[in-house]
């Protein structure tokens, strides 16, 4: 599968929650299998954000994953939690399809420290980050909760 067909996955996840429509979903690179899909439960629990939900259930559902396998596509730039706890699972990839700068001017950013500047200033770990893919249906997501 493509970036696409991923960020695809992620957007149907994301989907489940129009209200905040923000969705993870975690690849294996080896064998494109999709390991965990999640989207923001945060009226549950407001660290359940996309990305936390996909690295909590696959932690409770794999806990010998290889992390440094895999690739984490997220409609949208992940905040500084989520940065956070992809660099803490050691997740080498992300994929991103909303930028921050966008979120931003639909008044739904509410931390301005993007994840290339949380990944800066980790003492550890590496990420690799994919911008803009399928950029204008991830921020059709957005557009329609402003």
């Amino acid at each position: 599968m493509s970036h696409e067909a991923y960020m695809r996955l992620a957007i149907e996840a994301a989907s489940k929650n129009p209200d905040s429509p923000f969705g993870a979903v975690i690849v294996d690179d080896a064998s494109g299998e999709v390991l965990a899909t999640a989207f923001n439960e945060g009226h549950k629990n407001p660290v359940r954000h996309g990305e936390t939900a996909a690295i909590y259930d696959l932690a409770e559902k794999n806990p010998g994953v290889e992390w440094n396998s895999l690739t984490l596509y997220t409609t949208a730039e992940p905040c500084p939690m989520c940065a956070g706890a992809i660099i803490w699972a050691g997740i080498p990839r992300v994929v991103i399809g909303t930028s921050a700068e966008t979120l931003k001017k639909l008044g739904m950013l509410r931390t301005e420290i993007p994840i290339h500047e949380v990944v800066a200033r980790s003492a550890f770990g590496e990420v690799d980050i994919t911008r803009g893919v399928l950029e204008s249906e991830c921020d059709a997501l957005y557009e329609a909760v402003g």
